[in-house]
């Protein structure tokens, strides 16, 4: 295809230019792009708007370090000054590169954006009037009150009997020793004692034994357990954290660890008059762990067979998911005063009813000042005794009052100061 030319004449500059098939050099076409610009502005004066356009591709092709700045002035029409034509020079070979224009974001979302970053967007903005805010606080102290009246009165209908054993089932002769007469095994630990129903007890009568100053919640005796052997038994391998009471013997144990090592092991009967209570000792665990946490075909092995004894000992013809006194104990406490459920009572207790509790005084808390207590109790919707819930919604519904009040006194106050002032 043969070499075309076109001429086109701005003012008092005149260009021509020559387009091949064949791009030039850059460095030549950098040159000739130069005199093009000092060409243009050496004849500043004649440039009108009309004549102007078709440069402006030019100059954004150029890529110049500093905008075009256009001064009106009255002796020109425009006066167009370009910096940075001189570091032009020290380029050896420009980079040519061609860019889209930016797109443009749609004007609705340019205002949506505005109004969130500015917070205006559309909101519920209450106002806060003196009669509102004392209103608001009598509501909240005529909801807040009965409820913890109602909470309260649940809580006070549960008929509950605590009963310490722990330093009356030790004989008399090692009140002054009594870790000495826990460690020894070849005294009796039988123990009996007396409870007097001062209330009628409906049925199911739950019964939990209660240690104080026990620290279930500790870091290494929380650890100190495999779920995956309590799940899979034998078949599983890990067991590092069931350390001291991993293995006895060269043998594993099963279940391994310290917290299934210091299940408690103090037992109960109760008798009234001359017939003994039946106490259920079923579904007294969580169903969730009897079915996901403990192996239906695990079974106890190498338990409780070392020199130091911890706790009770297991059954080993028992799966570990039918020993639920074991899956009670295994659930740790928060606190270091808990309560565990060791079974129910399925009959009702009357007023003035005396019960006789044989237990067996098995248990050391006495090597860490621990104490043991036996608890018979009931329960209603709100669950078993606690008092806390009432007295903190009477508490704050009491204050909200208080405060409604204080602001109301302060509102007619400051409304009388005001009315006088305008007078």
């Amino acid at each position: 295809m043969p070499p075309t030319s076109s001429t086109s004449k701005v003012g008092a500059l005149s260009t021509t230019t020559r387009v091949t098939n064949l791009d030039p050099d850059p460095v030549t076409r950098l040159e000739l792009e130069k005199k093009e610009v000092l060409k243009f502005q050496a004849s500043e004066n004649s440039i009108t708007p009309s004549n102007l356009s078709p440069l402006i591709p030019l100059l954004q092709h150029l890529r110049l370090s500093s905008p075009l700045e256009v001064n009106p002035s009255p002796s020109h029409f425009c006066s167009i000054s370009i910096s940075g034509i001189a570091e032009m020079d020290n380029r050896s070979a420009p980079t040519v590169e061609r860019s889209d224009p930016p797109t443009r974001k749609p004007l609705w979302r340019s205002q949506a954006i505005n109004k969130f970053t500015q917070q205006n967007l559309p909101a519920c903005k209450p106002v806060l009037t003196p009669t509102w805010v004392i209103l608001t606080f009598l509501l909240i102290g005529t909801i807040f009150i009965p409820i913890g009246l109602v909470c309260l009165h649940a809580s006070r209908s549960v008929v509950e009997i605590v009963d310490r054993y722990d330093i009356d089932c030790v004989p008399e002769q090692f009140k002054s020793n009594k870790l000495g007469y826990i460690k020894d095994s070849s005294y009796p630990k039988n123990c009996s004692r007396t409870l007097k129903v001062n209330r009628h007890m409906k049925a199911p009568i739950y019964i939990y034994y209660q240690l104080d100053n026990y620290y279930q919640n500790h870091r290494r005796y929380v650890k100190s357990r495999s779920n995956q052997q309590l799940l899979h038994g034998l078949g599983s391998n890990k067991t590092s954290l069931c350390k001291p009471e991993q293995s006895n013997n060269g043998l594993p144990i099963v279940p391994c660890g310290l917290v299934a090592w210091s299940l408690f092991n103090d037992t109960y009967k109760f008798i009234r008059g001359k017939s003994e209570l039946n106490v259920n000792r079923k579904n007294i665990a969580w169903k969730s762990d009897r079915d996901h946490k403990f192996g239906k075909h695990v079974y106890p092995f190498n338990f409780q067979n070392g020199t130091l004894i911890g706790g009770g000992k297991l059954n080993s013809s028992v799966p570990l998911s039918d020993q639920e006194d074991l899956i009670v104990w295994m659930r740790t406490a928060a606190l270091p005063s808990f309560r565990k459920l060791y079974g129910r009572i399925e009959e009702n207790l009357h007023a003035n009813d005396v019960i006789v509790v044989n237990l067996m005084n098995n248990y050391n808390t006495y090597s860490f000042g621990g104490k043991k207590k036996l608890v018979l109790s009931t329960s209603s919707w709100l669950g078993g005794k606690n008092d806390f819930p009432g007295f903190a919604y009477i508490f704050v519904g009491s204050y909200c009052i208080v405060i409604a009040i204080v602001f109301m006194l302060l509102h007619v106050k400051n409304s009388r100061n005001t009315h006088v002032g305008y007078n």
